[in-house]
């Protein structure tokens, strides 16, 4: 049996949104693109899906998060989803020194400046650096910030369609998937061909252009280096893409 295509529930139009990092210049410009978009379509409902990966590599981490904490533009909801570099931050602020360690060598140093942490010269792989960054990062980030990471979400579903920030395992149903995977994973969820119980829209791994394919759709176009901020609008069966 053919199965049919996946859809959005009726009168509702999604918007999911790709990995930022930090590119709050490219949020701002992808936003009222989208809200354009939104001005044309009869869906009485609208809703923005925010994929994670706000912060780092970018320069406007503090900008991005501060953009979502505000309202979503008129007549929109907002979701926003955790990427594995929020994993990031919350893991090194609750004490996890190598997760810090990590961050920083894929593009966490970044955040730092945004609120006024300079490290300087130093060996920032220490054990040493880390702790005294941590306690600066656990001071200076505002307490509103940090609630905004802790209250992201890991998965978000939507008619036949789950949007996560990286992906799922494959062969292990929706509702028992480990949230590291739903964060994280790459193989063997990028190279599957397999139904997942639903169409997984997702960001984590770039491409130059979207992945629209039968079980998931990549939209990660490598902002922070491209200048290409991606966007897949759902409204029934209707798939499109706006970009920077």
């Amino acid at each position: 049996m053919t199965r049919r295509p996946a859809s959005t529930p009726a009168d509702t139009v999604i918007y999911a949104i790709g990995d930022v990092h930090g590119r709050s210049d490219l949020l701002e410009l992808l936003t009222a693109r989208i809200v354009e978009d939104a001005a044309g379509r009869r869906a009485g409902k609208r809703l923005l899906v925010c994929l994670g990966d706000y912060v780092s590599r970018g320069t406007g981490s503090r900008r991005v998060i501060e953009m979502l904490l505000a309202p979503p533009p008129a007549g929109f909801d907002r979701v926003t989803l955790r990427g594995n570099h929020e994993d990031y931050v919350l893991r090194f602020l609750d004490g996890d020194l190598d997760a810090g360690r990590r961050w920083f060598l894929w593009g966490g140093l970044a955040v730092l400046p945004d609120y006024g942490i300079e490290i300087g010269p130093r060996d920032w792989h220490a054990d040493a650096t880390l702790a005294e960054v941590r306690r600066h990062l656990a001071d200076k980030l505002p307490a509103e910030h940090l609630a905004f990471v802790r209250n992201t979400r890991t998965s978000y579903r939507s008619g036949d369609y789950l949007f996560v920030h990286a992906g799922v395992r494959p062969g292990v149903p929706l509702a028992d998937q480990d949230v590291h995977d739903l964060m994280w994973i790459r193989q063997p969820f990028i190279g599957s061909t397999a139904d997942h119980g639903a169409v997984v829209v997702h960001g984590h791994c770039i491409v130059d252009e979207p992945e629209l394919c039968a079980n998931r759709i990549g939209i990660d176009t490598g902002a922070f280096e491209t200048g290409v901020l991606t966007c897949v609008a759902l409204e029934g069966e209707r798939r499109d893409i706006l970009q920077t």
